[in-house]
């Protein structure tokens, strides 16, 4: 017998299905996450409610699990002639949406009134009172078996508006990034007509979906100039000055870039890798001609141990440069002192040099995406950036010294 958990009010739910419901709501909350992110404003009374909302995605239920309070063990309604007209499909709908089956060709007021005793038991019953997908955020006619199953348990009707999804994954469209919010509106009465129920999810639709997401303007600033025809050299040539003389590395670079603007991540990633092993050809070939370049922020240390690498290894020396903090420049100007042929260099630097600028860009987009609704706070995160470089590259010159 599952061990109940008393909620405040008349809720008793079995233990087994809030931890159920709590892991539906990382995962959903995760994968939200990682397409551009999830927010929520409001929540759900005390026991069991009904919440009512649009339609327009089949990321709608996605949402509402990532949103809606655990503690609710949200169940949603779902088409029994589609989400239940086969055992994989049935499968994915009750386990991973705590989906139930609701005909629609007859018979689905009594699934509906089916749910009353856990309703009563403090659960919240998630229904898309339309019936099906809208498309262009357009609410259709709301139907009243929400309603009457509401006021066959004695419990209010919570109505929700959902902004984002239609974005996120269109109606036979395909899923890309996007911000989806969920809005908790105010409870109507169980004796609340169909009309009244459709104007609150209305209201709370439009207002969701034009409220503006806050963002940072020094984000749109970087954005903007990133994604214009400057971004790619920009990268090319911040890499390519770094692989000659200049201190700071690419990779800070793209932790300001690649979280303004996630989108392009790669090519920005791409960019400063050309850059990289472009500067790194020329610095060899400056070095065996005799020219030595200024290198600040670097050690007699280093410049020694990189001789010895590449005495015992060759070209393939500089694999150990991704890892052991001394700058690219120096095995570049070492290996041209050090008669390192052309075309061994650009190769194993090649390696070398992309495993880790890709790998930080292609990471660093993917925390963006994570952090698309904290925008508004990019310029702290700039200034952590900058401090956590600064505080790193003193500690490396420091441990070579």
């Amino acid at each position: 017998m599952n061990t109940l958990t008393r909620t405040p009010g008349r809720a008793l739910l079995p233990v087994r299905s809030r931890f159920a419901a709590s892991l539906r709501r990382a995962l959903w909350w995760t994968a939200l996450s990682l397409t551009g992110g999830v927010e929520r404003r409001g929540r759900l009374p005390r026991g069991g409610c009904v919440v009512v909302a649009n339609h327009s995605s089949h990321a709608d239920t996605a949402a509402l699990l990532a949103a809606l309070d655990a503690r609710h063990s949200p169940a949603i309604g779902a088409a029994a002639d589609y989400w239940f007209a086969s055992p994989w499909r049935r499968r994915i709908c009750r386990r991973l949406a705590a989906g139930f089956p609701v005909r629609r060709g007859g018979g689905g007021m009594d699934d509906l009134l089916s749910m009353a005793g856990e309703l009563r038991a403090g659960r919240a019953v998630v229904l898309f009172p339309e019936g099906t997908r809208g498309r262009d955020g357009e609410l259709g006619s709301f139907h009243r078996g929400a309603l009457v199953l509401a006021e066959e348990a004695g419990v209010p009707v919570v109505p929700v508006g959902i902004a984002g999804t239609d974005r996120l994954l269109p109606k036979h469209g395909r899923l890309r990034s996007a911000p989806v919010r969920v809005t908790v509106g105010e409870p109507l009465p169980p004796a609340a007509t169909p009309g009244q129920a459709r104007d609150a999810v209305r209201a709370l639709h439009d207002r969701t979906a034009a409220e503006p997401l806050r963002d940072s303007a020094t984000r749109r600033r970087v954005a903007a100039v990133v994604t214009s025809r400057w971004g790619l050299p920009l990268a090319f040539c911040w890499a390519f000055a770094e692989a000659l003389s200049w201190p700071l590395m690419p990779e800070l670079l793209l932790g300001a870039v690649c979280v303004a603007a996630p989108r392009a991540a790669l090519r920005m990633s791409l960019g400063a890798l050309a850059g990289s092993l472009a500067g790194g050809l020329l610095a060899l070939q400056l070095a065996s001609a005799g020219v030595q370049l200024p290198a600040p922020l670097t050690t007699d240390r280093m410049r020694a141990e990189v001789r010895h690498e590449l005495a015992l290894e060759g070209a393939s020396a500089v694999r150990h440069q991704p890892w052991n903090g001394v700058p690219f420049k120096v095995y570049g100007a070492e290996a041209g002192r050090a008669g390192v042929p052309a075309a061994d260099w650009i190769g194993a630097s090649a390696a070398a040099r992309g495993s880790r600028t890709l790998t930080v860009g292609l990471g660093l987009a993917g925390f963006g995406l994570l952090m698309r609704r904290h925008r508004r706070h990019y310029g702290r995160y700039l200034a952590a950036l900058g401090g956590g470089f600064a505080v790193g590259l003193s500690l490396i010159v420091h441990g070579w010294s």
